[in-house]
């Protein structure tokens, strides 16, 4: 069994302004570790995701990434504090505390895909 395992996973996030949702990223603080082919690659620490040259609206309106954080508070300052809701007019949730037992808020990118970042409660 020991060769079944799995080192990695990612999705691929799609993209209607490649360009756009590149520097979108980068200002929110990942890290653009190779772009090319309609394919970047970004990573914070050891997470990581493809962002794709491509997009059907009707994917990216439904597509949906969840980060957990260890602090959550300093998520959502980290956010605020980035600029990117006013610079790219995307919308940024309050936190809330859901039904799951988590506290979390949502972002969405500029190509409408929804980022939920959140963090257990104990």
């Amino acid at each position: 069994m020991t060769k079944l395992r799995i080192t990695e996973i990612k999705a691929f996030v799609p993209a209607k302004d490649f360009a756009l949702s590149q520097q979108f990223y980068q200002d929110l603080g990942f890290t653009m570790a190779s772009s090319g082919d309609g394919v970047a690659y970004f990573h914070w620490e050891h997470v990581s995701f493809l962002l794709q040259d491509y997009c059907v609206a009707s994917l990216a309106e439904n597509f949906m990434m969840h980060i957990l954080v260890e602090d959550l508070d300093a998520w959502w300052a980290h956010v605020l504090a980035s600029g990117v809701a006013a610079k790219y007019g995307v919308r940024v949730t309050p936190i809330v505390m859901q039904p799951w037992r988590m506290r979390d808020f949502c972002l969405f990118d500029p190509s409408g895909v929804l980022w939920r970042i959140g963090q257990n409660a104990h």
